[in-house]
């Protein structure tokens, strides 16, 4: 289920819906007599790819979902856990550890040990599955985190969470009503304060990593097409298709979590 939902949610992304449009355009086209068809499948992808690379209307769609919640500032009392959600890697050997990891991952463990360290004492909670790797998300941040000072016995790892729902439900079985502060993207903070609140939990939100942003001052980087700003589109549907696919998980079943926490060792 948890594959088929990636692909299906992979080809129903802003460029390869549009691509794909695109190309029954072109089919339609060149090889049978419905060319008017052909060709309004062809402006559609076209048109829509210039859209959702347009500065004005990307920023537009993503800011509302990423200013939902305000940047972490320090709350008073102990804080016990900081949770970093899970954001993808690679393996290889050739390169740094810090290049290992994508730039969303990477800039949300650079909040968590920020945040950790305003809280001696505080355990670092770091969680995503290998995504077919032959190490997972959780301990591949780990080692980048101990490479920037953390002590390995302030690490917990849940390395078999594979979405939002498994990390806030392998985090409530042992949080529990303790107080933790939540970092994951700003994009995906409201989905992600969803799902652990439906798992029992009251984070504390520390969202980072944003995109969109008005004041951009030169005219030929705010009004031509870019892939940063398409990116900003696809962060937004991404969040939308995550939005439905949790209503729909949540009217269809009451799953429960058979995830486990390990300490870095």
């Amino acid at each position: 289920m948890f594959e088929l939902k990636k692909l299906i949610g992979a080809l129903l992304m802003p460029l390869p819906a549009l691509l794909i449009i695109g190309f029954i355009g072109l089919f339609l086209i060149m090889f049978t007599y419905k060319r008017g068809l052909g060709c309004l499948f062809t402006f559609v992808s076209l048109m829509g790819i210039f859209l959702f690379s347009f500065q004005p209307i990307s920023t537009s769609l993503l800011k509302p979902t990423e200013r939902a919640y305000k940047a972490f500032v320090p709350v008073d009392g102990a804080i016990d856990y900081v949770m970093v959600l899970g954001s993808g890697h690679i393996v290889d050997n050739d390169i740094p550890a810090t290049s290992e990891l994508s730039r969303n991952g990477l800039m949300r463990l650079a909040e968590g040990i920020r945040i950790l360290h305003l809280y001696p004492g505080a355990k670092l909670i770091l969680s995503g599955y290998n995504g077919g790797t032959s190490v997972s998300n959780a301990r591949m941040m780990a080692n980048v985190a101990v490479s920037l000072g953390v002590a390995k016995s302030d690490i917990i790892l849940l390395e078999s969470a594979q979405d939002t729902w498994d990390e806030a439900h392998q985090a409530a079985g042992f949080v529990a009503d303790k107080r933790m502060v939540l970092i994951t993207s700003a994009s995906h903070m409201k989905r992600a304060i969803g799902e652990f609140n439906k798992a029992g939990l009251e984070p504390i939100p520390a969202p980072t990593n944003y995109l969109a942003f008005d004041d951009i001052k030169q005219p030929w980087d705010k009004y031509s097409p870019q892939a940063k700003y398409l990116e900003q589109s696809e962060r937004y549907w991404y969040e939308q298709l995550g939005r439905w696919w949790s209503s729909l998980r949540d009217t269809l079943s009451n799953q429960k979590n058979s995830g486990t926490a390990t300490t870095l060792e």
